[in-house]
C-alpha cells in the first residue's frame, strides 16, 4: 500500500475532513458578507459585530476537531496523520489570510 492510499484512508474519517469543510464555510461566509455589504470599517466603539463573531466561532470550532483527530490517529499512522494535519493547517490559514488581506485594503 502506498502513502497516497493510506492518506486517503485517513481522510475518510470525519475528524479529518470536517475542518476542511469548516474552513470552506468560513471563507464562503466571509466572501459572501463582503460581496453583499462591502468592506466595513466597524462601529466607532470598536465592536466587530455578529458576522465577525460567527467567523471566529467557525474558525475556533475546528480546534477541538483537529485535536481529536490528532489524538486518535497520530499513534496509529504517524506519517499520514502529519500530512493531513499539515493540510488542515494550510487550509485553516486561508480564511485568516483573506481577512488580513481584506483589512489591508
Amino acid at each position: 500500500m502506498n502513502h497516497f492510499s493510506e492518506i486517503k484512508s485517513v481522510l475518510k474519517h470525519p475528524s479529518a475532513w470536517i475542518p476542511f469543510v469548516m474552513s470552506f464555510i468560513a471563507l464562503t461566509f466571509l466572501l459572501s458578507y463582503v460581496a453583499v455589504f462591502g468592506l466595513a470599517s466597524g462601529s466607532p466603539d470598536g465592536d466587530e459585530g455578529a458576522p465577525a463573531r460567527i467567523f471566529q466561532l467557525i474558525m475556533l470550532g475546528q480546534v477541538p476537531v483537529v485535536a481529536y483527530f490528532a489524538f486518535v490517529h497520530l499513534p496509529k499512522k504517524t506519517f499520514q496523520t502529519m500530512i493531513v494535519l499539515a493540510l488542515q493547517a494550510i487550509i485553516w490559514m486561508i480564511p485568516i489570510i483573506t481577512v488580513i488581506w481584506l483589512e489591508s485594503l
